[in-house]
């Protein structure tokens, strides 16, 4: 859908206001505010009902306006930038004094993205300051990427709604930090580690983050991503007794409902959020998934599968 000239100016008023926008991005619709405004961006927690240690993510629209938060802009973020950017990238740098703490849950770096979509860059662009913004619904909860997503689990906790239409990628931003030596990969998503690696070598994977403590990097958690149906990844083992549905990308299930997904990652994870989203209204004892296949490409459809299944 089209965003007017107007919505655009009075979303930008209120990100300067201190209020709550939430928008779309490529990978799923972002709950912004000012990210220089520690009472804002406390918004933003509030809304969410999100612990402080997790810390948020801040949207750019240009290299100059990420170099502005960064402490340290070094040769590896220069290149990742250069081709990764404008898309579903996250880099996490050492960050200067101006971003508030609430923004980062007290750690030193920052982490910074320039999204592709046009909505999200013409709503920085109109508020004249980066944006912090996790994703817009109710921590833990399913991700959303269509603008109704957002109302039916945000309501009216936010001041405007920006409605760009489903979103692209659909699965949340890739999260690397430059921050440490080597690089460390915090988050897979839809740009792979492999990708990444041929440009700046050597990548970490990093380890789940200890309970109570600040956390690293935005999805972190054990468990997250969850539908209210019960989701659970299987492989051969026998389906659970109820009413309920197969997700496969393989192969069906004798007397299952089955229903089929994309076999290839990109198209996979597009469409997984809006389906389990309209899978939670139908009133299901249980959704299963077929494990997703163990191949790098996969990792982030597999990340997200695996958050959503845990108890």
């Amino acid at each position: 859908m089209a965003v007017s000239a107007e919505q655009f100016v009075e979303a930008g008023r209120l990100i300067r206001a201190g209020r709550l926008v939430a928008f779309p991005t490529e990978t799923v619709y972002g709950l912004g505010a000012n990210a220089l405004d520690a009472a804002a961006v406390s918004r933003i927690f509030e809304a969410k009902q999100r612990p402080n240690t997790s810390p948020l993510i801040v949207h750019v629209d240009s290299v100059a306006m990420a170099r502005q938060l960064a402490a340290r802009w070094p040769p590896a973020a220069e290149v990742l930038a250069r081709h990764f950017w404008p898309g579903p990238l996250t880099l996490i740098l050492p960050r200067k004094p101006i971003v508030p703490g609430l923004v980062t849950a007290g750690l030193p770096s920052v982490g910074l993205r320039m999204p592709a979509h046009p909505v999200a860059l013409e709503l920085i662009r109109q508020a004249g300051v980066p944006i912090a913004a996790p994703s817009a619904n109710r921590f833990t909860a399913l991700s959303p990427t269509t603008a109704a997503h957002v109302r039916r689990s945000l309501g009216g906790k936010v001041d405007l709604i920006l409605d760009g239409g489903p979103c692209r990628v659909g699965i949340e931003s890739t999260v690397l930090s430059l921050a440490v030596s080597p690089p460390v990969l915090f988050r897979p998503g839809a740009i792979s580690r492999q990708e990444l690696e041929a440009w700046i070598g050597e990548i970490a994977l990093s380890e789940r983050a200890p309970d109570g403590a600040a956390h690293s990097s935005p999805g972190l958690h054990r468990r997250h991503y969850s539908p209210r149906t019960p989701l659970l990844l299987v492989g051969a083992e026998p389906l659970p007794a109820g009413r309920g549905v197969y997700l496969y990308y393989s192969r069906p299930r004798e007397g299952a409902d089955c229903r089929p997904m994309p076999s290839d990652p990109a198209s996979y994870g597009a469409c997984l959020y809006a389906l389990l989203h309209a899978l939670d209204d139908e009133g299901l004892d249980w959704i299963a998934v077929e494990r997703p296949p163990e191949a790098a490409e996969w990792a982030g459809v597999d990340d997200r599968l695996r958050r959503a299944a845990a108890g």
